[in-house]
């Protein structure tokens, strides 16, 4: 997917309209608690402000749902964007009202401003135009950056680009690289890891990586459709017992395509769904009634590794485990560390839970990517059109 990025267009002294995603975790305080989001925009803010453009920015958070609720306010980013940039980034009290028009309208070369959170208004989720054309003509070009939304199609992500030149800023450009070569033209062996809940949630890219992988190495307790679909019990791990066909298609699938679809071989279990449960580890096709697959075994896990060792190309997308638990997130943990040993292989991690554990871990910067978006990134895998980069300018 070759796309125009802000290098490929004349920028100079130009008023630009940025989407970021700066959908950052509060607490109850409304003090950020990690930053990572907005850390990651400045790259592209900080490459405008050098080609003397007027920056209006644009982003979510939360869920408000088309009201305004303090609690939603972006005041907290626009201080902490401050404090980063080294100047004021000033906050406008609404999205496009008067106070929007006038901070956008009274702007010099060099000013940031930025717009109340977008979901203030209604409009945002349901890509109207008239709010799509409000926000465009604040502004000469659009840039998209927001790669966590890619996957919507609402005014800010993608409306604004029937009205203005469209590209995308540096965190798109790196996400695009980076998972469209790992799909498009991977080193091999090619190995994906995919973890979850639920083999619905994930068949989309199943089916997609099938096509691409030498490699599936399943975990999770997706993992429990799979031996049930094989006739082994599964206590009362979480299963999916209408997918039972999906996931016998889908072993049939890997096997004509010869792709190696490892399922784990030991399990550890536990008895209730509690950080401090009893547990023990046993075969995967022995887990008794009363108890609960939690995580991959230690046999599992040394098996992953060695496979992992000899990889080229990692795509990584679900814990394994129940890795928020500290008892139960070896096979997770575990993971992510040979994937941080690995000296001559691309690692990707596919955003979302999995994200979260590299960076829990203290691993997120020995991994070569680290995707900003969980839902856009598996929408990308599986193939399909993001409507926040399909609007962009092809090269």
């Amino acid at each position: 997917m070759s796309k125009k990025t802000v290098r490929d267009i004349d920028l100079k002294d130009k008023k630009v309209f940025v989407r970021c995603d700066f959908n950052v975790p509060l607490d109850e305080n409304g003090v950020i608690t990690d930053n990572r989001r907005i850390v990651g925009a400045l790259p592209t803010i900080k490459y405008l402000l050098e080609n003397n453009c007027k920056v209006i920015l644009c982003s979510h958070l939360g869920r408000p749902k088309g009201e305004v609720k303090p609690e939603f306010s972006l005041k907290p980013i626009a201080v902490e964007l401050s404090k980063l940039l080294g100047k004021e980034v000033k906050l406008a009290n609404d999205v496009i009202g008067e106070s929007a028009k006038e901070l956008t309208s009274n702007m010099n070369n060099g000013d940031v401003v930025l717009l109340e959170n977008v979901r203030f208004d209604a409009r945002e989720e349901k890509n109207d135009p008239e709010l799509s054309k409000e926000l465009a003509s604040m502004a000469e070009i659009f840039v998209n950056d927001a790669f966590g939304t890619a996957h919507r199609a609402h005014s800010s992500t993608a409306g604004v680009a029937d009205y203005l030149p469209a590209v995308s800023g540096f965190l798109i450009e790196k996400e695009l690289k980076f998972l469209g070569e790992a799909l498009q033209n991977p080193e091999r062996p090619f190995v994906a890891i995919l973890g979850g809940k639920k083999v619905s949630d994930k068949i989309g890219v199943i089916n997609s990586l099938l096509e691409k992988v030498d490699t599936l190495l399943i975990g999770g307790a997706m993992a429990f459709t799979f031996f049930k679909a094989q006739g082994y019990g599964v206590g009362d791990s979480i299963c999916e017992l209408d997918k039972l066909d999906l996931a016998k298609e889908i072993m049939e699938n890997a096997k004509k395509k010869g792709v190696n679809l490892v399922l784990p071989v030991d399990t550890k279990i536990g008895k209730e769904f509690d950080p401090n449960t009893e547990s023990k580890t046993v075969k995967s096709n022995e887990i008794p009634d009363g108890w609960q697959g939690f995580d991959i075994g230690a046999e599992s896990i040394k098996e992953y590794c060695e496979i992992l060792k000899s990889a080229k190309t990692v795509i990584w997308n679900g814990p394994v485990g129940l890795s928020e638990f500290k008892q139960f997130a070896a096979g997770t943990d575990t993971i992510a560390e040979t994937l941080a040993n690995l000296s001559d292989c691309t690692t990707i991690i596919g955003g979302g839970d999995s994200a979260a554990a590299v960076e829990r871990a203290g691993l997120a910067d020995k991994m070569t990517h680290i995707s900003t978006g969980g839902g856009a990134s598996l929408e990308f895998l599986e193939g399909k059109k993001l409507p926040g980069i399909e609007c962009l300018q092809d090269k």
